[in-house]
């Protein structure tokens, strides 16, 4: 693979490592009862949000995973983590301002993934995947290390497609001509807003609801049809 047009600067890198940190671990300390975690649960929930989207970008993109080339990405997600540890109490009275943040969160991971994956000379649709996976890939670990549902499967607030549209508008832009930077804090921007407005005025992708599911092959056979109740 040649060499990549542009480079993500360290500091934005670890800003968004940092903000999903703090994200990551103000999630999981809400959690009350039997799935309450200890600290060190905290932590590593923390540490797989701010560090997961960037590994699941590199390693789609081939490439040496930077969280793991430079000791600053693992102590700023482990420093941020017990941040929002420390400062759950605080902020889960502010809904509002974490909402925000994971939006934010969301819209950095996919912009940085997508920039990258231009940047290294990826074509425009699977620049948008790999921009998508990175926005996602912290949450599904997450959800897959605490054994909730994954999120992003299941009917809520816009979180993918937030990402994808901010992703696909950095593909667009840097096909027009727009220097890459630029498109990204715009896409990041993108991502944010939309992801805002679809919790606030609670807008999701419409629910799979098939009325009638034939049976396609022999091995279906043991899978009940589905109908309507009268």
């Amino acid at each position: 693979m040649t060499e990549p047009l542009f480079t993500i600067p360290l500091w934005a890198d670890l800003l968004g490592v940092g903000l999903g940190g703090v994200q990551g671990a103000m999630f999981a300390s809400g959690f009350q009862g039997q799935q309450r975690l200890d600290w060190l649960g905290v932590a590593i929930i923390g540490i797989m949000i701010g560090m997961g989207g960037g590994l699941i970008r590199d390693i789609l993109l081939g490439q040496t995973p930077a969280t793991l080339q430079n000791q600053w990405y693992l102590v700023t997600a482990a420093g941020a983590a017990l941040v929002g540890m420390l400062l759950g109490g605080l902020f889960t009275r502010l809904n509002a301002a974490i909402v925000a943040l994971d939006a934010v969160v969301i819209g950095m991971f996919g912009a940085f993934g997508t920039s990258k994956a231009l940047a290294f000379g990826i074509p425009a649709v699977p620049a948008v995947f790999i921009g998508v996976c990175a926005a996602v890939g912290g949450s599904v670990l997450r959800d897959m290390l605490m054994g909730l549902p994954t999120a992003i499967m299941h009917v809520g607030s816009l979180y993918a497609v937030a990402a994808a549209v901010g992703c696909t508008f950095i593909v667009v832009a840097s096909g027009l001509g727009m220097a890459i930077p630029l498109a990204a804090v715009i896409g990041i921007v993108v991502t944010a807003v939309i992801r805002i407005l679809a919790v606030i005025f609670d807008v999701s992708l419409p629910e799979q609801r098939r009325l009638h599911r034939r049976k396609v092959a022999v091995e279906t056979g043991t899978i009940g049809i589905i109908r309507p109740k009268s």
